[in-house]
């Protein structure tokens, strides 16, 4: 067998995105080049490694076993340059950290200047929901998440990062008083949910029941950037966090609802579990954050 490290990579890439079109984006190679990497790839084995049925490809039993082996490998040979970057003083290695969806918009900026200063660290980053989140810290497979609720059932440690603020908001077309509405205002709008196991729903929730409104019409839809083109469509209305509708907001393709009790607020925290023995990565990271994170907010979001 001949096969490349480059081969490798390409594989593994394949069989998590069950598809060459987004290995291919993910990875920044063309189709064709994945294709046919693909094909010298396979040509070494006498067993198929992939199939593909009607439109959709699918990783033969045969396949996930290579892939599993590949992934050994690939980590076997990021131990050799992780283990000689240490000797040279550097800090490197791994650092997995699962963030809530609408912690895509802050979070790039806390971990940009530690990537770009520490050249030996690679980051692997899962933005998914606050049911998953949550299950990635409570199972060990993250060093770090990131939400704006805690868990209640999880031994946490937290660092602060800054307060989140969510506001009920709309598309631009329809004119509203400019006074703050009751929160019953709320029962007269079709409202838009974000899935369950959602931080941003969870919040609204909270808000829905305290207030004692009885909400008749509304939708769910998955995912904070669906919501918000949702809403400027003209769908309905939602409770959304504002650090990810500042651009729309200034753009003017949506607008601020005044209502009373809004915002609501909560804190982004970086938190991992209580008895966690932190990586050298990661316990470099967590003292970045804690010196830098004051200028991080300065100069990215006042």
């Amino acid at each position: 067998m001949n096969y490349t490290f480059h081969q490798l990579q390409i594989f593994l890439k394949i069989v998590e995105k069950k598809s060459i079109t987004k290995a291919s984006q993910e990875l920044h190679l063309t189709q064709p080049a994945v294709s046919i990497q693909l094909k010298n790839f396979q040509n070494q084995f006498p067993i198929p490694l992939t199939e593909v049925l009607g439109r959709k490809l699918y990783i033969t039993d045969f396949g996930n076993e290579i892939a599993l082996a590949a992934g050994k490998i690939i980590n076997e040979a990021n131990q050799i340059q992780y283990k000689t970057l240490a000797y040279q003083g550097q800090i490197s290695g791994v650092l997995k950290v699962s963030i809530v969806s609408t912690g895509q918009y802050i979070f790039p900026y806390f971990i940009s200047d530690f990537i770009k200063k520490h050249k030996g660290v690679d980051l692997v980053l899962d933005v998914t929901n606050k049911e998953r989140v949550m299950h990635s810290l409570d199972e060990n497979l993250v060093d770090f998440s990131l939400v704006s609720v805690l868990p209640k059932h999880l031994q946490i440690k937290k660092t602060k990062l800054m307060e989140n603020l969510l506001y009920l908001v709309g598309n631009s077309s329809e004119k509203f008083l400019n006074r703050k509405y009751n929160a019953s205002f709320l029962t007269k709008l079709p409202l838009i949910y974000r899935e369950p196991g959602s931080g941003t729903r969870y919040m609204m929730e909270k808000y829905i029941e305290q207030n004692n409104l009885s909400i008749r019409n509304k939708m769910e839809i998955i995912s904070n950037e669906a919501v918000k083109q949702a809403v400027i469509a003209g769908l309905g209305y939602s409770i959304m966090p504002l650090i990810g509708i500042r651009t729309e907001l200034e753009a003017g393709r949506l607008q601020i609802i005044p209502v009373q009790g809004l915002p609501l607020k909560s804190t982004w925290n970086l938190i991992y579990q209580k008895n966690k023995k932190l990586s050298p990565v990661a316990d470099a990271f967590l003292t970045f954050i804690e010196e830098q994170k004051d200028e991080i907010i300065k100069n990215n979001f006042i």
